[in-house]
């Protein structure tokens, strides 16, 4: 059977069922004795396993299937959680998630785990004399068969792997599951109005999980008088009956249980029609759609939202729309310059309804790429526990704002210079428990990781309760390094100082560890950001702590710009890192140190002439030589007047590359193509900015 059609869908899912396993071995490993987690587990790997073993995934179905069996053992209580055999369960993940990884590269999947297989296989079998329950609930499975064979034999529904795995989870938990069969009078006119009533009164009793037929049919009213809903409630069946009974024009209710018999026949059904089908005819698609299909927990699904709403989407179609989207706002400034210059009505009317319409679209397109930076967390609650027992810390993280989006361009930059800081945090600034107690701190350090927006850019926050920055330390291996002399170190206060410690190839490290890579030090984590159009900063309080805070943009495709001249060429400088526009007489300017600075609102800001950085000619003097443009900017906290020759106004532009043979250019983070059609270059204020 040709599966490669399904291979994108396969490591979509196979991410997210992993991912699942993993936050709920963290939850299990603070809850050791709650059973409904090691169900939510169990459920995560018992679908990873059918996926693999239909796509032909075998090692990754056998190692899930042992991984299987320990969590089965802890829910029926043969064994009890440790954190050893979490740490066991934990590696099989790792494993697991490294083989599917080599599929996306386009490898086979195959990984040598015989050993690992062999704890598991141990684990397992550590209280083998616990082996009876099983057999006795088994044994009263069947029992409950014989006695329901009429009930079960009624059902009208046939339920796959996950339909019947989300049942029985739900049954442990004390809810109960109906099948409720509705018949409609023949003479009913507006049927689909009538399921939706019904939908309406079943989804504030419980949740939905499966109709028959499909949601889309009963929309469409694609079906006769009679329609079947699969609900999990608390409520009783009589109960549910005389709530539908009261939707008018609905001649008859039959709410039936559905029973462990039930699902055990339906099971033994699948597997003794699937025994029949030659291997290479097994159907792929088990999974297909369940996570968008079923209702989660606490969410309400209605016959309008329960359709098939959500749809994946490859990455490279939605770069290709946005380059394209792209191309029409350069034509759109390119309409708006004519329609400017002709004065005709009617295209000024058009080019307007053009500008809104795009712009809506505009807001659309960029939404669709937006990512929450929770893709990017997700990863740091077992990397930090791992960390925690290496260096042998105790370290509790927060996260804090994980839904906040950004770009899937930042995205994908982003997640190697959080793991750096963080491991920075963990190795050089959380203290040893015997350490913490006695500078009378809790012997759990916390550290904190944010995220939150404000204004176009999106903040992340990483605090943690530790050493915080030596001083002493880091000005003497600063100086050390030249990277500042001992007579600016006296001038330095503590937050330039803490910040000293991204300058390049800078480490207080005594050695280099595993664990921080301080063989290159934050630097790489600086230009990475910056390279995104953000910046770093450090605060950062002796024995208190350190707080990192990190601005990027909320998007790198379309940025609002200010067009400024210098002689006949324009420049285009990031709304996001000014501050002002101002024009100064040039009697204000002052010399300081050999630099020539203003006075901006008591502040004393140095003046940067993009002429002289961009090396061009003057080519006479301007026309009123007694007041100067200046562009004021920041990054972080500081400041800088770019001077100019005149403002043009503010503009949205597309941020095109350099291409690969400029990208060293000093001072320019791109270009972009104007409505006139000439090529305006971007200033990169951060790289003017020292």
């Amino acid at each position: 059977m040709e599966t490669n059609q399904y291979l994108e869908m396969f490591l979509d899912e196979s991410k997210e069922h992993l991912q699942s396993c993993n936050e709920h071995l963290l939850e299990l490993e603070n809850n050791p004795d709650d059973l409904a987690i090691v169900n939510e587990i169990f459920r995560s790997a018992h679908t990873l396993k059918g996926m693999s073993a239909t796509m032909g995934y075998e090692d990754i179905a056998d190692l899930t299937h042992k991984m299987e069996n320990v969590l089965d053992a802890i829910r029926n209580a043969k064994i009890r959680v440790t954190t050893e055999i979490l740490d066991v369960v934990f590696k099989a993940v790792d494993y697991l998630e490294e083989m599917v990884m080599d599929i996306e590269a386009g490898g086979t999947g195959k990984k040598d785990v015989q050993a690992l297989v062999q704890t598991l296989n141990e684990i397992e079998a550590g209280n083998t004399s616990i082996s009876l329950p099983q057999q006795e609930t088994a044994a009263t499975i069947a029992a409950e068969e014989e006695q329901n064979t009429e009930e079960s034999s009624a059902s009208s529904l046939d339920y796959d792997d996950y339909e019947m795995t989300v049942i029985s989870q739900s049954q442990e938990s004390g809810f109960n599951a109906y099948e409720i069969n509705v018949e409609l009078r023949e003479d009913c006119l507006l049927k689909a109005a009538r399921v939706f009533m019904v939908f309406e009164i079943l989804e504030k009793s419980g949740e939905i999980i499966k109709t028959a037929p499909k949601v889309e049919q009963l929309e469409n009213e694609e079906f006769d008088e009679k329609f079947t809903v699969v609900l999990l409630t608390k409520e009783e069946a009589d109960t549910l009956q005389a709530k539908v009974m009261k939707v008018s024009e609905v001649a008859k209710v039959d709410v039936k249980a559905i029973t462990g018999a039930t699902l055990l026949k339906n099971k033994r059904a699948k597997e003794d029609e699937l025994s029949k089908v030659p291997a290479s005819h097994k159907p792929v698609e088990e999974d297909k759609g369940k996570k968008d299909s079923v209702p989660q927990k606490g969410k309400r699904t209605s016959v309008a939202s329960s359709g098939n709403k959500t749809i994946r989407v490859n990455i490279d179609r939605l770069d290709v729309l946005m380059n394209l989207f792209e191309e029409l706002v350069i034509d759109r400034g390119r309409l708006q310059s004519i329609a400017s210059e002709l004065h005709n009505p009617d295209l000024n009317e058009t080019v307007e309804r053009m500008t809104r319409v795009s712009g809506d679209l505009q807001n659309i397109i960029l939404n669709m790429r937006m990512i929450p930076v929770e893709t990017v967390f997700n990863r740091f609650p077992k990397m930090v526990r791992q960390l925690a027992r290496d260096l042998n810390k105790k370290i509790n993280l927060e996260i804090i704002g994980a839904e906040t989006e950004l770009d899937r361009t930042v995205i994908d930059e982003i997640g190697d210079p959080l793991v750096h800081l963080i491991r920075n945090a963990l190795d050089h600034g959380i203290e040893s428990p015997a350490e913490r107690l006695a500078k009378g701190k809790p012997e759990e350090g916390t550290v904190s990781l944010r995220a939150y927006h404000s204004g176009n850019h999106v903040f992340i926050e990483l605090e943690d309760d530790g050493a915080g920055v030596n001083r002493e330390r880091v000005l003497k291996k600063a100086i050390e390094r030249g990277i500042v002399t001992e007579e600016i170190a006296d001038t330095l206060t503590d937050k330039q100082v803490a910040e000293l410690i991204l300058a390049s190839g800078f480490s207080t490290a005594e050695k280099i560890t595993d664990v921080s890579g301080r063989g290159v030090g934050l630097d790489v984590v600086k230009s990475t950001i910056e390279s995104l159009g953000g910046y770093i900063t450090i605060d950062s309080k002796e024995g208190q702590g350190s707080l990192f805070q990190v601005q990027l943009p909320l998007t790198l495709s379309i940025i609002s710009v200010m067009l400024v001249n210098l002689e006949k060429d324009i420049y285009a400088i990031p709304l996001s890192s000014i501050i002002e526009t101002a024009i100064i007489q040039k009697t204000d300017i002052l010399n300081a140190h050999n630099q020539k600075v203003i006075d901006f609102r008591g502040s004393i800001v140095p003046l940067v002439y993009l002429k002289d950085i961009f090396e061009m000619e003057e080519q006479g003097e301007d026309e009123n030589d007694e007041f100067q443009s200046v562009v004021i900017v920041r990054k972080g906290d500081k400041l800088a007047g770019l001077v100019v020759d005149s403002f043009i106004g503010q503009q949205e532009i597309v941020l095109k590359s350099l291409g690969n043979y400029l990208q060293s250019v000093f001072a320019i983070s791109g270009a972009t193509i104007l409505g006139n059609g000439q090529v305006a270059l971007i200033v990169d204020c951060n790289s003017l900015i020292k």
